[in-house]
C-alpha cells in the first residue's frame, strides 16, 4: 500500500472528568470523505512521544486518523496523583478517546472506529473494545494484562510473595499518606542495566535500554508508579471482556522471543469472534516497539488487518 506524509494536531479531551492530552495524526493525501481511524495506547509509565506516536505516524502513512494520548495521570495529561495506574481509568481514556474521534466527523468516519493497544494497552484495550460496541475492530501489539504481570511476573513464573510484598508496601503508603506524610512512589527501574538484569532477565534489561537511555527515554515518561496502583491492579483482570469482542475481529501481534506471550496464547483461546495470533519471528516483547526491522512487520500485518475490517480512505 502506498504511503503518504502526515501531520499531526495536539488536542484535548475529557475522560471522567480528567484532560487527556493527545496527539492526532493527519494523512495528508485527500480523501473523498471521513475517513476510518485508530486509537493509539502506550505501555505503562510510557507517553505518547514514545512507541505509541511511532504507530500513530506508521498507520497514519497507510491512510488512517490516529490519535495517541497520555493516560490520565500520566504525561501531559491531567490527574493526581502523578504516576498512578488505575486500570478501571486507562479503560475509560480508550473510550473517551473514541467519544472524542466520533465527534471529529470532519476528519472521522464515526462507524470505522478501531483500537490499537502496546504492551500495558494491549489489555487494557482489550477491557475497552470488550465493553464498547462503537469499536469494530481491536488489535494488539506485545499486549499484556499489566496486572498479571504485576502479580504473577513477565513470565507468569513468579514467586506470589513477590506481589504480596508490594501489596504490604501499598498499604503501608496509604496509610502514610493518611497520615499526612510523604507515601513516596514505586521506582520502576534500577539505576543500572546490569541491575536491571539481575532483577528481570533480559527483559529487564530490555526494558531499561528503551527506556532508561537515549534509545526511547523520554523527560515525561515517569519511570515510577503511585503506590496506590498497586492494590488497584490487585483485582484487575484485562482478559474478563475478551469474549465480548466478538463477533468483532482481534488480531494480537507477539514476538516470538516475548517472554510474555503466553498471556497472547491465554487471549486468544478466550477470542470468539475472528480472531489471529500473529508472531513476529526473532522479535522480544520491547523489540516491537521501535525496532524498525520488527515495527515494519508489525505495520504491514496492522495495515492489512484493518484494512479488511475498516476499509480503506475513500
Amino acid at each position: 500500500m502506498s504511503q503518504s506524509s502526515v501531520t499531526f494536531d495536539s488536542v484535548t479531551f475529557d475522560s471522567a472528568g480528567i484532560r487527556i492530552a493527545a496527539h492526532l495524526y493527519l494523512p495528508d493525501t485527500p480523501a473523498a470523505g471521513p475517513r476510518p481511524a485508530l486509537v493509539v495506547g502506550h505501555p505503562g509509565t510510557s507517553v505518547k512521544e514514545q512507541t505509541s506516536g511511532i504507530y500513530a505516524r506508521r498507520m497514519a502513512e497507510r491512510g488512517y486518523v490516529t490519535l495517541a494520548f497520555d493516560a490520565a495521570h500520566q504525561g501531559e495529561s491531567g490527574g493526581l496523583p502523578r504516576g498512578l495506574e488505575d486500570p478501571a481509568q486507562r479503560v475509560e481514556d480508550f473510550k473517551a478517546a473514541v467519544s472524542y474521534l466520533a465527534t471529529r466527523d470532519d476528519v472521522v468516519d464515526p462507524e470505522r472506529i478501531a483500537l490499537l493497544g502496546i504492551c500495558a494497552s494491549g489489555g487494557y484495550s482489550l477491557s475497552a473494545g470488550g465493553a464498547d460496541r462503537r469499536v469494530k475492530a481491536v488489535a494488539t501489539v506485545s499486549g499484556v494484562d499489566v496486572a498479571r504481570q504485576f502479580r504473577l511476573g513477565a513470565d507468569g513464573t513468579q514467586d506470589p510473595a513477590v506481589f504480596r510484598t508490594l501489596l504490604d508496601a501499598a498499604a503501608q503508603a496509604r496509610t502514610a499518606a493518611a497520615r499526612g506524610e510523604d507515601a513516596g512512589v514505586m521506582t520502576m527501574f534500577p539505576e543500572t542495566a546490569e541491575q536491571a538484569g539481575e532483577l528481570g532477565g533480559r527483559h529487564g534489561v530490555e526494558g531499561f535500554e528503551y527506556y532508561c537511555t537515549p534509545r526511547g527515554e523520554h523527560e515525561r515518561s515517569a519511570k515510577f508508579l503511585a503506590w496506590e496502583s498497586i492494590d488497584k491492579l490487585a483485582f484487575f483482570d484485562a482478559f474478563h471482556a475478551v469474549p465480548l469482542i466478538g463477533p468483532r475481529p482481534l488480531l494480537q501481534v507477539v514476538g516470538s522471543r516475548a517472554v510474555t506471550s503466553w498471556m497472547a496464547v491465554d487471549v486468544h483461546q478466550r477470542a470468539t469472534g475472528p480472531k489471529e495470533l500473529h508472531w513476529i519471528e526473532g522479535a522480544s516483547h520491547v523489540d516491537l516497539y521501535d525496532r524498525k526491522e520488527y515495527v515494519d512487520l508489525a505495520v504491514d500485518k496492522l495495515a492489512d488487518f484493518y484494512a479488511t475490517h475498516l476499509g480503506t480512505a475513500r
